[in-house]
């Protein structure tokens, strides 16, 4: 299993970016797919969470109608767009995949498995 993050950067606040997630080494369609984030001197947590034929997501409140997860099953890539962002969205980004493909509790960190190397974001105010 392999899970590769890009898009992070620089950007002002108000802006966005838009990561992306490249997931190889096993049936991408059959997880639910996971974002989560770590600030310098915090916890890793929870960012948004998407089903394995994108029907249902799931966002952590602070970021409720600033982002949006996505998928590409046909590309094995799933996506978090982020608008309207500010200077609390530091941090670096980490797309995960699910222990299992009923995909229960996708909130919680401890249901993923498998993680990316992260892709930084910086927002300046």
């Amino acid at each position: 299993v392999q899970l590769q993050a890009s898009g992070g950067g620089l950007v002002q606040a108000g802006g966005s970016l838009r990561l992306s997630c490249k997931a190889s080494g096993f049936t991408f369609n059959m997880y639910v797919m996971g974002w989560f984030r770590q600030a310098p001197g915090k916890e890793r947590e929870f960012v948004a969470a998407i089903t394995r034929r994108a029907g249902s997501t799931s966002y952590a409140d602070s970021v409720k109608g600033r982002f949006t997860i996505s998928r590409d099953n046909a590309k094995n890539t799933g996506y978090l767009q982020m608008d309207s962002l500010k200077p609390e969205d530091t941090a670096v980004y980490y797309c995960a995949r699910h222990r299992w493909t009923t995909g229960q509790e996708m909130g919680e960190r401890a249901s993923y498995a498998y993680w990316g190397q992260g892709t930084l974001v910086t927002v300046s105010s």
